[in-house]
């Protein structure tokens, strides 16, 4: 079951302005790669569900890190809910998914559990959010107009929470664009976490990056920043 509750994940994912995403089938990877992330400031982390036998790795991450307190694991690439009750059940904090399953959402609303499901127009951000989702994950961000798509969204809706992802870079020009949008925070996958780096495992680079990133958001926000 999860640790977290919905506020307490919400609130940190707001907060710290940055979702890491990512996956890979050898447990001791992720588990590598999260470590770096935590070191680096970010809490919440999203394990995609997209190889073979997914939900087993995930098992095997959850039972290695469930006493570090500072992590909020949540389970990305969900798009219907015997998947999302699956991940639940192993004790996922948050569920993440490239599209909007009206039966995902109830099922986390059920359980109390964050859903924020992908959106690419405003008729699926406006019904996620009656559908009770928080923070509408806009994806694919770079495809479906960039940063200018979250500032139009937000000025005829100001109360929706946005999180790009997909065409998010690592960088602050990037960076600095999605925050002055409107988005409450990015979700970064590839981005982050290059082949290369994997390969040699050069995990304290990842830590640099998210410490960076966590700045550029904190820079972007001025006096927003934090949000409590």
């Amino acid at each position: 079951m999860t640790q977290f509750s919905r506020l307490h994940v919400l609130i940190s994912m707001i907060n710290v302005g940055v979702v890491p995403v990512f996956y890979h089938p050898d447990p001791r990877v992720v588990i590598n790669v999260v470590n770096a992330c935590l070191d680096g400031g970010a809490h919440c982390f999203e394990f995609t569900n997209r190889g073979d036998r997914a939900f087993e790795v995930f098992a095997e991450v959850i039972k290695h890190l469930k006493d570090d307190a500072r992590l909020i694991l949540g389970a990305g690439s969900v798009i219907e809910p015997y998947t999302a009750n699956q991940y639940i059940q192993l004790g996922a904090n948050f569920i993440v998914g490239p599209n909007l399953n009206p039966e995902v959402a109830r099922l986390c609303n059920r359980r109390k559990v964050a859903y924020s499901p992908g959106c690419g127009t405003v008729s699926e951000i406006s019904q996620a959010e009656e559908l009770g989702a928080e923070i509408c994950k806009v994806f694919p961000a770079g495809n479906v107009g960039g940063p200018s798509f979250v500032k139009n969204v937000l000025g005829p809706m100001p109360w929706a929470r946005l999180m790009p992802t997909s065409g998010v870079e690592v960088s602050e020009d990037s960076i600095t664009s999605w925050i002055k949008a409107g988005a409450v925070c990015v979700g970064i996958g590839s981005n982050l976490f290059s082949k290369k780096m994997l390969e040699s495992g050069d995990f304290a680079e990842i830590t640099r990056k998210i410490q960076a990133i966590i700045g550029w958001v904190q820079a972007a926000r001025g006096e927003n920043n934090p949000i409590h």
